[in-house]
C-alpha cells in the first residue's frame, strides 16, 4: 500500500520503518539514459587497477543519508568484491529478515571497524570472511572510495577488491540469507539506475535503485548499496 502523504511521521524516520513502505512501489522520477555507460574495456582487472592507481579528478555524487539516530558516528567498511570472470561480476549479499536494521536488503559484505583492524581494508576483508567465508587471500584490494554515511551514522569506506573466480563461500546464516553475482557492466550503466522520490510529512526523500533479475529472482539493489555503486560509476566514468 502507498504511504499516506498527509500522515504525521517524524522527518527523521528511516525509510524502512515507514508504514506500508516498499521501495519497489515508490515512483521512479528519473532514469539517466542520457549518461554514457562505462565501456567494458574500462572494467577489466587491468583497467581497474590503472584507474585506482592513477585516479581522475572527480567528486562523489552521494555523501550521506538523512540522519535518523542520536547514536555516535561509527567507522565501518564494506568490501566491493569484483569477481574476475570474462564478464566481471560484483558479489553481493542479501541480509536476513530478522536483523534489526536493513532486513532483507541487498548489501556488500562489511561492518563496523574493530579496534584490532589495521585499516578499512582489514575491516572489509575480515567482515567478508565472517559473513560469507570469503578467503582474503583470494581478494586483491586495489583501492578505496570516499566514505558514505548512512542514516544510522555508520561512516562507510567502500574497499574495492578483485576476487579470483575460484572463490568459495560459506554464509553466516544469522546475518546473510544469500550471496549472488551481478554483472559489473550492468551496474556501471546509468540506464539501469532509477531515481526514486517520496514525500511525506513535508519531507522529500530520494534514492537510487538498480533492480537486477537473475535466474532465481529479482535482486532489488537500493539505498546505501546503490548509492555507493552510483559513486563508483562516477569515479569510473570521470
Amino acid at each position: 500500500m502507498p504511504i499516506d502523504p498527509s500522515a504525521v511521521i517524524p522527518p527523521d524516520t528511516p525509510l524502512s520503518k515507514l508504514p506500508n513502505f516498499d521501495p519497489r512501489e515508490v515512483p521512479v522520477v528519473a532514469v539517466d539514459t542520457q549518461l554514457p555507460a562505462v565501456p567494458p574495456s574500462q572494467l577489466t582487472p587491468e583497467a581497474l587497477r590503472r584507474r585506482f592507481a592513477h585516479p581522475p579528478a572527480w567528486q562523489p555524487e552521494l555523501w550521506a543519508e538523512r540522519r535518523f539516530t542520536d547514536r555516535q558516528p561509527a567507522q565501518a567498511a564494506v568490501l566491493v568484491p569484483i569477481v574476475q570472470r570474462e564478464r566481471p561480476m560484483v558479489l553481493l549479499t542479501e541480509r536476513t529478515e530478522h536483523l534489526t536494521t536493513h532486513q532483507g536488503q541487498v548489501a556488500f559484505p562489511g561492518g563496523k571497524r574493530d579496534d584490532t583492524d589495521v585499516d578499512a581494508a582489514d575491516t572489509a576483508l575480515r567482515e567478508a570472511e565472517e559473513e560469507i567465508g570469503l578467503d582474503r587471500a583470494l581478494a586483491q584490494v586495489i583501492g578505496t572510495m570516499p566514505t558514505y554515511t548512512t542514516g544510522t551514522m555508520f561512516i562507510i569506506t567502500p574497499v574495492i577488491a578483485l576476487v579470483r573466480p575460484d572463490y568459495r563461500i560459506a554464509l553466516n546464516a544469522y546475518e546473510v540469507a544469500d550471496a549472488f553475482e551481478v554483472p559489473l557492466d550492468f551496474l556501471m550503466n546509468p540506464a539501469n539506475h532509477r531515481k526514486h522520490a517520496l514525500e511525506f510529512g513535508g519531507t522529500r526523500r530520494e534514492w537510487y535503485s538498480m533492480p537486477y533479475v537473475d535466474e532465481r529472482k529479482e535482486r532489488f539493489i537500493w539505498g546505501a548499496t546503490a548509492g555507493m555503486l552510483r559513486n563508483l560509476y562516477r569515479f569510473l566514468a570521470a
